[in-house]
């Protein structure tokens, strides 16, 4: 080898170091004072996944003694944000809220078109499970869900059942319903919790599914019953409400509400904003605020979080062609 080339091949090593240093420096002084981070929220403001993701900005900018930027980009059911993400400089100071089932859809169903894989995020934390419901009418014969499932497989697809739109969590809670139960529902879509809800009170359907931060207001005024939470444990916002899986059925199901940075973020600042996240959700204050809008606290790590990506995307390639029939 030339005397050129050895300075060529030194050159490249000393660029290595050198980058490797300032990303090293970069994230041991991540954030910089009075730089904000930017959150990104795929959803329009004024929904639950947008209040749950403005409390948290709140506690974290205690933690980290910089202001999180709450920004909506509402858009194809989140993809709009998605992709805003995805396409971000992987640096720390744009993170974006993203929403399980929904985002995994996005990237596993090719109709989608989606400008991302799964690839492109990196997982930060968990914030929230809004662990998924069956409810009917106060008023129906349904007693348990014993009762919708016995009725269900002698009337097939005659009992009708709402989700908030196709290929949302609550269409993929039913369809696993199916397949554990060897049921067959009518399924109706709708364009959202509140009009899903009108439905069921105006007995235009016989069952709703949905979270639980969707039904607190009409189980508190008496005008539903709550037949399972999709859930490891009971709800703290339903007591004496049983779970899917103490009634012998392994139904796990709801929005898995975390957070992504973009592919390439340093493992130490992603590492910094996890724990930052875990701290805001430990203070007093926004436990109260979660609690007043229904919103379970489920925190997960980095690495925990990224094996529930994984879990929810072998659900979801298998019930994606199930969606579109």
């Amino acid at each position: 080898m030339g005397i050129l080339s050895i300075r060529k091949c030194a050159a490249i090593l000393m660029a290595v170091c050198l980058v490797g240093v300032a990303a090293s420096v970069g994230a041991q002084t991540f954030p910089a004072k009075n730089k904000a981070i930017t959150l990104i929220v795929g959803f329009s403001a004024g929904g639950s996944s947008d209040a749950g993701a403005r409390i948290l900005a709140g506690g974290m900018e205690k933690v980290l003694g910089t202001k999180v930027e709450v920004l909506n980009k509402p858009g194809a059911s989140g993809q709009l944000g998605y992709t805003m993400v995805a396409q971000a400089k992987p640096d720390g100071y744009t993170i974006g809220l993203a929403s399980l089932p929904g985002v995994m859809v996005s990237i596993m169903d090719p109709d989608r078109k989606a400008a991302y894989k799964k690839d492109d995020f990196q997982p930060i934390a968990l914030q929230v499970l809004d662990a998924g419901v069956i409810a009917v009418k106060a008023d129906s014969p349904y007693k348990t869900i014993k009762d919708l499932l016995d009725d269900a497989k002698a009337r097939p697809k005659k009992i009708t059942m709402s989700t908030t739109g196709l290929q949302t969590g609550d269409h993929f809670s039913i369809l696993q319903l199916q397949q554990l139960t060897g049921t067959q529902f009518a399924i109706v879509h709708f364009d959202g919790a509140g009009t899903a809800m009108t439905a069921l009170l105006g007995k235009k359907i016989n069952a709703y599914v949905g979270n639980v931060g969707d039904v607190l207001s009409q189980l508190k005024s008496g005008d539903i019953r709550v037949l399972g939470v999709m859930d490891t444990e009971e709800s703290p916002f339903l007591p004496g409400v049983k779970t899917f899986e103490s009634q012998g059925i392994n139904l796990l199901g709801g929005s898995w509400r975390g957070y992504l940075a973009p592919a390439g973020t340093p493992k130490e600042i992603v590492d910094k904003l996890s724990a930052a996240m875990k701290t805001a959700l430990e203070t007093e204050e926004v436990k109260a605020a979660m609690d007043k809008l229904g919103l379970h606290i489920r925190y997960m790590d980095a690495k925990d979080y990224t094996k529930l990506w994984d879990s929810y995307g072998s659900m979801v390639k298998e019930l994606i062609p199930l969606s579109k029939q």
